[in-house]
């Protein structure tokens, strides 16, 4: 996949460097077993947006561009680098921050750390963001449980066509 959208991969980071001069976003997060790794994503938000949850972050802070690949999810696109490295997979649960103690125990609770964090899952498809620590659990739970091959290439497809709407940001 990353060969197929490489073409797409340089006019993005291209774009955002012209944008921000720092196209790439780098955050810790936590992946499986609770094992901290580095996210990459293409930069949305200014250059010193503090690292916190996307649904907390002034909308004022995404940059123009920004809107515009978070709208069509390609800021996510560098995390294909995240899934060739063994620290993600297409499909499962957002990785999550650090400082997100609700989502976190949340998660300890159904034993959500036990597999591989995702680019993409049931949550995402269904517009379920962090915002809802309780609703996000137990969709990555349900997602979990019931996941088959099929349901996999389901969500894939789903996420292709435009399903979900991805965090929500705050209008100030």
């Amino acid at each position: 996949m990353l060969i197929f959208f490489s073409p797409l991969f340089i006019i993005l980071f291209i774009v955002c460097f012209i944008e921000t001069g720092k196209p790439l976003f780098l955050q810790n997060r936590i992946g499986k077993f609770k094992r901290p790794f580095t996210l990459y994503k293409f930069r949305t938000m200014k250059v010193n947006t503090p690292s916190m949850a996307s649904h907390l972050v002034n909308d004022k802070l995404i940059t123009n561009f920004g809107r515009l690949i978070r709208s069509l999810k390609l800021d996510e696109l560098p995390q294909l680098i995240n899934v060739i490295n063994g620290e993600m997979s297409l499909i499962g649960p957002r990785p999550c921050l650090f400082n997100q103690e609700a989502l976190i125990k949340e998660r300890e609770i159904f034993e959500i750390f036990s597999v591989k964090p995702g680019i993409t899952g049931l949550a995402q498809i269904k517009g379920v963001d962090m915002s809802d620590p309780k609703k996000l659990t137990m969709l990555d739970k349900q997602m979990i449980d019931s996941l088959s091959l099929k349901s996999y290439f389901i969500y894939l497809l789903l996420t292709f066509i435009g399903k979900g709407i991805g965090d929500r940001i705050i209008n100030k």
